[in-house]
């Protein structure tokens, strides 16, 4: 599956458990575009992201890592767990 299918495919989830229309979110982007989104054909940039994550009440990284481990099909434990890692190794090499 492709990341940004993958992407629409939670953005549809999430928006759903919210009780969030797509027109809801038109004040963030049209409504076509939140359809685009939704059904794969267009790529959010980050401060789109964030703007929908604070329209849905969610934090953008949720909306992220779900579509991640929606695309990777791995458990979000096992992302997270991996992000935790990651970071975890980066800040101790900024550190020094």
């Amino acid at each position: 599956m492709e990341t940004r299918q993958a992407f629409g495919q939670v953005l549809k989830m999430a928006r759903k458990k919210k009780s969030v229309s797509q027109e809801e979110l038109s004040e963030i982007s049209s409504r076509t575009y939140i359809s685009s989104l939704e059904r794969g054909l267009k790529n959010p940039t980050l401060d789109k992201i964030d703007q929908i994550g604070q329209q849905l009440g969610v934090h953008p990284l949720t909306l992220i890592a779900a579509t991640f481990a929606r695309r990777d099909g791995t458990s979000i434990d096992d992302l997270l767990k991996q992000i935790r890692d990651e970071y975890s190794a980066l800040h101790d090499k900024t550190a020094t």
